[in-house]
């Protein structure tokens, strides 16, 4: 009886949704299998934790309050007067920060296997742009349990966007809704954090699942090993062993260091000492901390921004910048250069935290 009801049930998918011919397409598709195919789970288990943070943060819509008298009082409601709000909201900050720790590994994993190379080139750009989206996600989302931390780094975040030359004021202006972090900024980050950026980042991941399926994996150059495996269910078995991996992880990690929430901002009081952004800003905030005030007459700071933007663009080129990748053969002034951005990356992390008044 069971099986003649699980066999009507797929009948009425299958005939609207053409399940078979998606199934009959994944058996299909092979992926290949060699020594370093082990950094292709990344980027499943980088939408997996997508999944995640996007069902955990419509439940945590259904408490929160975007309000500077109520913001703050309505995730600590969350945190002790929802069953398992506390585990959601854990789940869902932890996550945040877990996601964008993966997806900079999925980046340079890309960069170091050479994966842009032709006709791989919008995967990758495609890519590049999904992680300034989600570094967008994390600053959105810091500000609105309205705590001291999160409206102080907000001030400083902003504040370094003010510095840019020519339209800083104007730029600062528009993220904070006027001079300064109060209920209308509150109320624009919480719109791009709901609204605005999930709509970007579902285009653009669509974008990039669909290049990714339609080329397939890419073959890191050199690699002579013929061996592919369907995607279907092999490989994404092994992906599913990933996710339940992270969510382990994530689990243990939400149990034993559930997130905090943090004494309520207080816009008169002075600015605490030692406040820094995300962890995954703060190489670019060291940096600033660290150029000297002038550089050959000009502001170090608004060279410094300039840098970060240029050198952000080229990143994003390097698949139209590195001809001998498309050639098949490694360019060891581009590899050098990826070796030398991720010691950077690390090094500047590491010293903001571990370098007094940084």
């Amino acid at each position: 009886m069971a099986t003649k009801i699980g066999q009507s049930i797929w009948k009425f998918l299958d005939e609207r949704f053409l399940l078979s011919g998606l199934i009959a397409f994944a058996r299909k598709k092979t992926v290949p299998e060699h020594r370093r195919s082990f950094w292709y789970f990344f980027g499943g288990i980088c939408l997996f934790l997508t999944g995640i943070q996007i069902a955990t943060g419509a439940m945590l819509l259904l408490y929160y309050t975007p309000h500077i008298d109520a913001a703050h009082e309505s995730v600590q409601f969350i945190m002790s007067g929802v069953k398992f709000g506390w585990l959601i909201r854990s789940v869902h900050s932890w996550t945040a920060n877990i996601l964008i720790g993966l997806l900079f590994i999925h980046m340079f994993s890309t960069f170091f296997l050479k994966a842009y190379r032709k006709p791989r080139e919008l995967t990758w750009v495609t890519g590049f742009l999904l992680l300034v989206l989600f570094m967008a996600f994390g600053f959105s989302g810091y500000l609105l349990p309205w705590n001291e931390l999160s409206y102080f780094a907000t001030r400083v975040g902003t504040d370094i966007a003010g510095s840019l030359p020519f339209i800083g004021d104007w730029l600062k202006s528009v993220i904070l809704g006027g001079p300064e972090v109060s209920q209308a900024t509150l109320s624009r980050f919480f719109w791009f954090h709901v609204a605005l950026l999930p709509v970007a980042a579902l285009m653009l991941i669509g974008i990039h699942i669909l290049l990714v399926q339609t080329l397939g994996m890419s073959k890191p150059i050199g690699e002579r090993s013929k061996k592919e495996i369907p995607f279907f269910p092999d490989f994404l078995y092994k992906d599913a062993l990933g996710w339940t991996l992270m969510l382990v992880l994530i689990g243990v990690v939400c149990v034993f260091l559930p997130w905090e929430i943090g004494p309520k901002a207080d816009p008169l009081a002075s600015t605490p000492l030692g406040i820094k952004p995300e962890w995954y800003f703060t190489f670019m905030f060291t940096t600033l901390k660290l150029v000297p005030a002038h550089i050959l007459s000009i502001e170090g700071e608004k060279l410094a921004i300039l840098a970060f933007m240029a050198g952000g663009l080229l990143w994003m080129f390097v698949p139209f910048l590195d001809k001998r990748a498309a050639r098949e053969t490694r360019s060891p002034v581009f590899g050098w250069i990826g070796v030398a951005l991720a010691l950077y990356i690390v090094i500047m992390t590491v010293l903001t935290y571990t370098v007094p008044n940084l």
